[in-house]
């Protein structure tokens, strides 16, 4: 929680619906939560450790100062898969590991009126007008951001998507007036990996089965013109992508948003520390 903490919103739970037979969605609603113009806006998900009583207003600021850092809240980021003005209700996307976990089993057992914690949004990326095509590819840590991306882009734009899921089970219909080729590639038995949107904790038996995204980027006949691309989710497959796009491909930084969600084997806690070493030595 380094940084200032943007300020945190309570919301309740209106529904829940299960979209696949892993994902759960949960529609909340409250006052207080603004909205930003990017197809990435992600939030910060609070969990009060159990038996620890907050200050009053909920303040993360207040939290930091006052308690010791085992009883801050833990907290998991996930994308804004869609919000509605006029009713004020955020949509987001858990996965569920079965009790794995923290997010997932908390939105499993989730019922209306129960209270939700949020803190942003954040958020980079959209669908600009300079590119001539898209192009998107994430597992489904991603997958909230590249349907929301997908409904923003005008009609008849290109675009080529790549996700990666478990299976043919977690599919999901994506909405979009685009001319979109997309392609869904399948672990098999090799389980699923944190969800929702950015970082969860991964199962232990996870693995990459027969699918490989960035050999199927690799495989893409690359179309003529600008390209502006949405590269996000298990940190290894990003990695080799940045790689690609970037000396291979010649795409451009301003126009390439790409950034590993999760790291293989590692918590949420362990992979933003993981990450924070890696800025802090230049790498």
């Amino acid at each position: 929680m380094a940084g200032n903490p943007r300020p945190v919103t309570r919301l309740r739970v209106l529904r829940t619906e299960r979209l696949t037979p892993h994902l759960i969605r949960i529609v909340s609603a409250g006052d207080g939560f603004r909205p930003n113009e990017f197809t990435d806006a992600y939030v910060k998900v609070l969990f009060p450790v159990p038996g620890v009583t907050y200050p009053e207003p909920f303040d993360l600021a207040v939290i930091r100062a006052e308690l010791p850092r085992e009883q801050w809240p833990r907290m998991r980021s996930y994308t804004v898969r869609n919000y509605d003005p006029p009713t004020g209700e955020l949509t987001l996307d858990f996965v569920h590991h079965g009790d794995e976990g923290l997010a997932g089993p908390w939105a499993a057992a989730a019922k209306p009126g129960d209270e939700l914690l949020v803190s942003g949004p954040g958020g980079a990326y959209a669908p600009g007008d300079e590119a001539d095509w898209h192009l998107l590819a994430g597992d489904e840590s991603a997958l909230p951001a590249i349907a929301a991306s997908l409904e923003a882009m005008p009609a008849g734009v290109p675009a080529h998507v790549f996700v990666e899921v478990a299976d043919a089970a977690e599919e999901q219909v994506l909405v979009t007036k685009a001319d979109a080729r997309i392609t869904w590639l399948h672990r098999g038995s090799g389980g699923l990996p944190p969800v929702g949107g950015m970082g969860a904790e991964p199962p232990q038996d996870t693995a990459t089965g027969d699918a490989d995204l960035a050999r199927a980027v690799r495989k893409l006949d690359f179309p003529a013109g600008t390209v502006q691309a949405f590269v996000h989710g298990e940190a290894g497959f990003v990695r080799q992508l940045r790689r690609y796009l970037l000396d291979e491909r010649g795409v451009r930084r301003d126009l390439l948003s790409i950034s590993g969600y999760w790291r293989r084997g590692a918590t949420d806690e362990q992979w933003r520390a993981e990450k924070a070493a890696e800025r802090a030595a230049g790498t």
